[in-house]
């Protein structure tokens, strides 16, 4: 996450401001719950996991991003967040706290809010080496990249200089390394805007 300094457009725009809040492992609940009292507006996505026990299967509710709350525009009122048994920092570079655009929150509001199922997912950008996890060609290792919107996994024989490249599910694959790759015809990196 890159470190934003304010400017005049980021100080209009500090009241919609959220910031993530480090907690210990498993206390997200409780940091939430315990910021909400004090008055401060507090996020904590959720999703539903099944985890099975040797003798019983039990429904749990888990945090979407371990270790992390949101909070919204706390302006100067860092001491009561600092001082809150769980947590331990709150995010940001070079000694000043980033701010997290209010348009990736409300996405992920958005997300827990709809009926659809929302669960954790890697973090994977274009350039990554990954490997299929499942499928006819499970196990199968190559470079993810992205052509318009579609994902595929890159596969080359270097002496000839020359790949191959599938359409994969980006749900179905895994990180095992990383390699960016600096030019693939007809391949656009992941912030690249998609041509048609």
């Amino acid at each position: 996450m890159p470190n934003l300094e304010v400017s005049d457009n980021q100080v209009s725009d500090s009241h919609s401001a959220w910031y993530a809040v480090h907690t210990r492992h498993q206390h997200e609940k409780n940091v939430a719950r315990v910021l909400a009292d004090k008055g401060f507006e507090a996020f904590l996505p959720l999703y539903t996991a099944v985890h099975r026990w040797k003798d019983r299967d039990k429904q749990l509710s888990l945090p979407l991003f371990p270790c992390y709350v949101f909070l919204r525009s706390p302006l100067d009122r860092w001491q009561p967040i600092l001082t809150t048994p769980g947590v331990h920092s709150v995010l940001g570079f070079g000694g000043k706290r980033s701010m997290i655009p209010h348009t990736e929150i409300e996405a992920i509001r958005r997300m827990v809010g709809s009926p659809l199922k929302a669960e954790p997912h890697p973090f994977l950008k274009c350039g990554d080496r990954v490997r299929l996890r499942a499928g006819a060609l499970q196990g199968l290792e190559g470079i993810l990249l992205r052509k318009r919107n579609v994902w595929k996994l890159l596969v080359s024989v270097e002496m000839l200089q020359r790949s191959v490249a599938v359409e994969v599910d980006a749900s179905m694959v895994e990180r095992v390394g990383s390699k960016w790759i600096e030019s693939a015809p007809g391949f656009l990196p992941m912030n690249a805007p998609a041509v048609s």
